[in-house]
């Protein structure tokens, strides 16, 4: 299944005869070998040599070393250097930070630092809440990870899933404006991931939770939203639902059928398929099966976490219990955010008419996407290299934007449902089909259309809970009014 890739992109410095045909050749042996040319650069010349640069994307390490002996084996070739370009990418980070402000002589000097820098601070000692406008909080997050759960690399820690958390930062500026910064943790310990996000919290606008393995995710997902006045957003969790929301939306579209009446089952029950589960609840599915590794989850069993305890009470609702391949049988939808190969042609083929299927286990799906189509109408994944990428960049940068843009202070369903809606609408009905149920990622409308809804349903959340609790003051107001009224004034 696995194609030549970017991510697997190489440079190969080669010396070969300066012959009218060298560079045919060069590419020639590339293709042979199985690798997508991408550029042919010759960057030296001489009266018997020529110096080329040829750049490949290849499948992986082991395809990038058999492409170098391909060219080693023309005669009169040389293979001198291969380059990693996904690693010349990395060097250095892909971060800096940059003032906003120019410093160019002692005036601005005096303004931005001392002594004039100490008026602000006393403003914001005298009104904390003035450091939204005063400070860089107003447009910066964090992005935090402990590095338990790394895209499909597990545990690999804080250090190795820096990378990871410097391109999330790179995103969330490059789509929507947004300054966040990546911060690693050495600690898997609940308690103190929660006690650190607190104690740095007064830097920033909002925390992007990333990467953290369920079900700790879920309790320092839920303390911190309770104990903090800055929204928390667990991108594995809702990131991931959003953008499966919107993508499904548009699937049934194509296919003509109702998310209230079609059987859907969700292979995986962790953070994401929680969160999917949840969501697809509140848009009012009606008929989820959840599978974990030892089949489906069902209220005839007692569970020792509390979210699979939620599905089981909230989810299907005949109490079917077989494994995931016979629920599969007769189902309009799957969704996978579990691991590779748990399903295979037979059991797509086993589903309803006009199935849709949603493979996105990173890197490799829950079944071949090519197989798949063979007998679902629709056929999702996460990877770039297919159709129908259900990819959360569409979703958190955007969100952030309106979360940062509204002053929100939390998270509500109705914001996730606006920012899914956002996205589907993205696909106008004259482009959508079986192949186009989600916009790109470079959608440069997508990041605008999500903030713009997510910070209205945050403004009508705000405006709802201001009068709630006018409310609730002039309700509390009422009988101290009438007992003033009703006792006689004192002489």
């Amino acid at each position: 299944m696995a194609n030549p890739s970017p991510g697997n992109s190489i440079t190969l410095r080669v010396e070969a005869p300066s012959s009218f045909t060298a560079t045919s050749e060069l590419a020639a042996a590339v293709g042979a070998a199985g690798a997508a040319i991408t550029a042919l650069d010759v960057t030296e010349s001489h009266h018997e040599t020529l110096v080329v640069d040829v750049t490949c994307n290849t499948t992986d390490d082991e395809h990038a070393a058999r492409v170098k002996d391909a060219l080693n084996a023309l005669d009169g070739v040389t293979v001198q250097h291969v380059s990693d370009r996904t690693f010349l990418m990395h060097l250095g980070g892909k971060l800096e930070v940059v003032p906003k402000v120019a410093l160019r002589n002692r005036d601005d000097l005096s303004r931005a630092y001392t002594p004039g820098v100490a008026r602000v601070c006393l403003a914001i000692a005298e009104d904390p809440s003035a450091a939204r406008n005063l400070t860089v909080k107003r447009n910066t997050i964090a992005v935090l990870t402990d590095g338990s759960a790394v895209l499909g690399l597990g545990n690999i820690g804080p250090a190795a899933a820096l990378p990871v958390m410097e391109g999330k930062a790179a995103l969330f500026k490059q789509f929507a404006n947004v300054d966040a910064w990546p911060v690693c943790l050495d600690t898997q310990d609940t308690e103190e991931i929660i006690m650190i996000a607190k104690a740095m919290a007064p830097v920033y606008g909002g925390i992007n939770l990333e990467d953290i393995a369920a079900p700790r995710c879920f309790e320092i997902e839920n303390r911190l939203r309770e104990e903090l006045d800055i929204p928390v957003f667990h991108d594995d969790q809702h990131g991931t639902a959003i953008v499966t929301l919107a993508a499904l939306v548009n699937a049934l579209r194509v296919v003509g059928k109702k998310l209230d009446e079609v059987k859907i089952v969700v292979s995986g029950v962790g953070a994401a398929g929680s969160a999917i589960i949840q969501l697809l609840k509140a848009q009012g599915a009606q008929h989820i099966i959840a599978a974990g590794r030892s089949g489906a989850i069902h209220s005839g069993e007692e569970y020792s976490d509390e979210h699979r305890s939620w599905i089981a009470a909230n989810t299907n609702g005949e109490g079917f219990s077989g494994t995931l391949h016979e629920a599969l049988v007769g189902a309009d939808v799957f969704i996978g955010v579990s691991a590779p190969h748990v399903i295979g042609e037979e059991q797509v083929a086993a589903m309803a008419e006009k199935a849709i299927v949603f493979a996105m286990a990173n890197p490799t799906p829950e079944i071949d996407p090519v197989v798949a189509s063979k007998h679902a109408a629709v056929v999702a994944t996460g990877r770039s290299d297919f159709p129908n990428q259900i990819n959360n960049v569409l979703a958190f940068p955007g969100f952030f934007r309106g979360l940062l843009d509204a002053g929100a202070s939390d998270i509500t369903p109705d914001m996730l449902v606006a920012a899914a809606e956002a996205i589907a609408n993205r696909v106008a009905d004259d482009e959508l089909n079986a192949s186009y149920i989600i916009p790109s990622v470079f959608d440069p409308h997508v990041a605008a259309d999500v903030a713009t809804a997510v910070a209205n349903a945050a403004n009508a959340a705000n405006a709802a809970n201001a009068a709630k609790a006018a409310n609730t003051a002039k309700a509390a107001a009422q009988p101290a009014a009438q007992h003033a009224t009703l006792e006689p004034a004192n002489a």
